[in-house]
């Protein structure tokens, strides 16, 4: 071949080469989930929205937010420098912008109207917990997942931290034998445990209490812990601490004239991004972020008893308590060959141990410590492995992926220990929703 006629088929092949690089390149630039999201508040801002963008924007791209607050979606777009278009309005967003995936973060008691909005308009879901807040509304979303053959994943963090993965993996090599009854206690601090009696979440129209906005997420690790789901409840609860029982009130923190005295004040102007996200946005809505723990209309629980009938006849004794002096838990599995016991106290970064420990003893024999890192961010690393199941899904060895089932599974305790705290009477899972308790293979 001459050297001319080489040189230009060697070209022409190069060039080619390189439009077809180019055209794979703009093709896995185009195959980017489209991803928007509804309730643009602290947690949809910080870790479904500035966080997934660090962790996962080479799969996808914000391409819509949605707030019924114009003053707090557009904060949110700076907070997590993005480009897209914000709305008011979900169903005009859904229309115009066509996302493949709608991450919900709006208040829980409207989360079954957003999810069922977003599994019709063609979306798979990503909501925070609770799914929802009623046996109703539960069941219309389980409709609508079959109805439209989309998929609703339930943001279960907690799932997937190391010390709780541990926990599962001890508990199903047979470890303690068969499980035959669990203690499980769970302490909110007078910080932690006071923010919920500041915010929309003191209201059980807004919540459905903490038995479901809270407790969904410690229903959920027995629910995977035991391979099992529930089917009777029988609680205790009452208001004994926050709203009407103090002898002093105002609206909101900021203005209070009780401030000096009052151990609950909470100094919202110390926090910029609370600053811009809410105070800075109350004059859309009315909506104050340093509400008073002693407002009058709180109506949900501050203390409250459970217990917990399995399909695989394991019992569970839960309690939540939401002013204690340290935040964590107690939990306790007993079983016929030991018992595997975990103390978490969620101190401040620089006051932790390097571990969270289980104690595991056998029946007839030694007591052994196990340790777990906890050094990772987020949630003991639950929040990075969560984001990463959900966006880049692999294998899920330890089946900690959650969808409706599970949601549903989480939220009918907590709805059925409200039932029953309401009626005194003990509620059964069966007839709340389509849904049979069963047993899950392992």
């Amino acid at each position: 071949m001459e050297r001319r006629k080489f040189l230009q088929q060697t070209g022409t092949v190069l060039a080619g080469t390189l439009l077809t690089n180019n055209l794979l390149a703009d093709t896995l630039e185009l195959k980017k989930k489209k991803v928007a999201m509804v309730g643009t508040g602290h947690r949809g801002t910080g870790m479904w929205g500035s966080e997934v963008l660090k962790e996962h924007s080479n799969v996808i791209e914000f391409v819509g937010l949605c707030d019924k607050n114009p003053g707090r979606v557009q904060t949110a777009k700076k907070l997590m420098n993005v480009n897209c278009k914000t709305y008011t309005d979900l169903d005009k967003m859904l229309k115009e912008q066509k996302p493949e995936i709608l991450i919900v973060t709006t208040v829980d008691n409207t989360h079954d109207e957003m999810i069922i909005k977003g599994l019709e308009a063609g979306c798979d879901i990503v909501t925070e917990k609770p799914m929802t807040t009623d046996e109703t509304k539960c069941q219309a979303i389980i409709d609508a997942e079959a109805r439209t053959g989309k998929k609703v994943h339930v943001t279960f963090n907690y799932r997937y931290s190391p010390h709780r993965q541990k926990i599962y993996e001890l508990l199903n090599s047979g470890a303690i034998g068969e499980v035959t009854s669990v203690d499980f206690h769970w302490y909110l601090d007078t910080s932690h445990g006071a923010d919920y009696f500041r915010r929309w979440h003191r209201k059980r129209e807004n919540s459905g209490t903490l038995l479901v906005h809270k407790s969904t997420h410690h229903f959920d690790l027995l629910n995977w812990w035991l391979n099992s789901e529930p089917e009777e409840v029988f609680a205790y609860g009452s208001l004994e601490h926050y709203g009407k029982n103090n002898s002093f009130r105002y609206s909101h923190c900021r203005p209070c004239p009780h401030k000096d005295k009052c151990n609950f004040y909470f100094d919202i102007t110390k926090d910029e991004r609370l600053m811009k996200l809410y105070v800075e946005n109350e004059k859309h809505d009315g909506y104050l972020r340093d509400g008073c723990v002693w407002k009058e209309d709180i109506d949900i629980f501050d203390k409250m008893a459970v217990q917990i009938k399995y399909a695989n006849k394991v019992q569970v004794s839960y309690s939540l308590t939401t002013y204690s002096p340290y935040e964590g838990y107690r939990i306790s599995f007993n079983g016929r060959k030991g018992k595997l016991d975990a103390w978490i106290h969620e101190k401040q970064p620089w006051e932790m141990e390097k571990y969270d420990e289980l104690q595991l003893t056998k029946n007839f024999g030694k007591t052994e410590y196990i340790r777990i890192d906890n050094t990772e961010v987020g949630h003991g690393g639950g929040d990075i492995r969560l984001r990463k199941q959900i966006f880049t899904p692999g294998e899920d060895k330890y089946k900690q992926a959650a969808g409706t089932r599970d949601g549903a599974m989480s939220i009918l305790v907590g709805i059925a220990a409200r039932k029953s705290i309401d009626s005194g009477k003990p509620v059964k899972i069966e007839g709340l929703t389509s849904l049979k308790p069963k047993i899950i293979k392992s």
